[in-house]
């Protein structure tokens, strides 16, 4: 294991094991130098991301199991929030009440800790109690609605923008805020991150352009949905693609100079009944060459221009290799700890557990949990 680094070294964070937001951000803060424990259940966590050894959202911090059910694994999680500045959860709204493990008893035993909750639907609404998953809150809040082809149906757009982006995001936005007040106040708060408020929230710039009548509510016919021919992706003659991004005049100037095309000669851009003229003219150009080809052309200017790559390939691009953007780690390629600071940068630390519950006794020890020998003879806690 590698010492730990950045801003949030010293900081001890509990994390209660579940899918989706919360574990990535717990790796995120883990990333950024917390101390973070997490707190598995018996037999794993279902459906997790992927098999432990390769589950990278569980990597940089130490996997404990303990039995919520147990009547002294409870007790143990309250321990452990004692010596947390921060506790994680995503479970349903009540569970962590029903388990005794909730924010008024974390909050009992300690007053400074930061409470921090991620849901789909929130704590509260009509909506809280009920299961969900990414693509039923993006669809809820209309991300869904804005995201494919026109003509076509929404296109799913991975897990990023709900669970991580709107939910996982927040939650490290809400707990960094509510610690940073703590340290002056001394008291800790709930935070109450949902999928479906940080999602809504992503969409601030939309809902201006709504408004003002700049955006139509229909996909694919607005500047950024893929309707505008000059902001989309155009296949190669190889099948590969193009990804094409010159909004500003100058940035298109060039993208059309290394088409080899006068901008005097094709369709008006500024004229919304032109872009289907001006698509053909641009798909019949980049589809004379291979992806290859275009990118050499394209190499070193500004015409925003981007080959698409899969995500293999994304880990060994130039850029990104130089940047150090992908990381191998224990036989994983993944991404690199984000964003960098320039003085304390964060840093990977230990791999993914091998197992849930493989530090079970090496880390409650560290974090100075009494009798741990007892609590692995009783069952309330495991060790794989």
């Amino acid at each position: 294991m590698q010492p730990r680094t950045g801003p949030l070294t010293g900081v001890r964070v509990v994390e209660l094991a579940g899918i989706g937001p919360a574990p990535f951000a717990a790796m995120m803060l883990a990333d950024l130098g917390a101390d973070v424990i997490r707190v598995d259940r018996p037999g794993g966590t279902p459906t997790a991301a992927a098999p432990p050894p390769y589950d990278v959202l569980t990597r940089g911090r130490p996997s404990v199991v303990v039995d919520l059910k147990h009547e002294d694994g409870a007790q143990v999680v309250r321990d452990l929030a004692t010596r947390a500045d921060v506790l994680l959860e995503g479970f349903r709204p009540g569970v962590a009440e029903r388990l005794g493990i909730g924010p008024d008893e974390c909050l009992a035993v300690n007053p400074a800790l930061v409470y921090g909750r991620v849901t789909g639907w929130g704590q509260d609404g009509p909506l809280a109690p009920t299961a969900g998953h990414d693509l039923t809150y993006l669809a809820r809040t209309g991300v869904l609605h804005a995201i494919g082809e026109a003509g076509r149906s929404p296109q799913p757009p991975l897990n990023l923008v709900g669970d991580f982006g709107g939910g996982a995001m927040y939650l490290v936005v809400g707990v960094l805020a509510a610690l940073l007040e703590a340290r002056t106040s001394g008291k800790g708060q709930v935070v109450d991150a949902a999928v479906v408020d940080g999602t809504a929230h992503l969409t601030a710039m939309v809902a201006g352009q709504l408004a003002a009548g700049w955006w139509q509510d229909r996909r694919g016919v607005n500047l950024l949905d893929g309707g505008a021919p000059f902001y989309t992706t155009y296949p190669c003659a190889d099948g590969r693609h193009l990804a094409i991004a010159p909004l500003e005049p100058r940035f298109y100037s060039a993208f059309l100079a290394g088409l080899g095309l006068d901008e005097d000669e094709v369709p008006d851009r500024n004229d919304p009944d032109a872009w289907d003229a001006l698509r053909t003219v641009l798909a019949d150009r980049i589809a004379t060459r291979t992806q290859a080809e275009w990118v050499e052309v394209f190499a070193g200017t500004d015409a925003c221009v981007a080959p698409v790559l899969s995500l293999r390939e994304a880990a060994s691009d130039p850029h990104f290799s130089a940047r150090g953007t992908y990381v191998a780690r224990a036989g994983i390629v993944q991404p690199a700890p984000a964003p960098r600071l320039s003085r304390t940068p964060g840093g990977l630390t230990s791999p993914p557990p091998s197992a849930p519950g493989a530090d079970t006794r090496s880390a409650l020890t560290a974090w100075g949990i009494d009798d741990v020998d007892a609590l692995l003879g009783s069952g309330a806690i495991v060790q794989a």
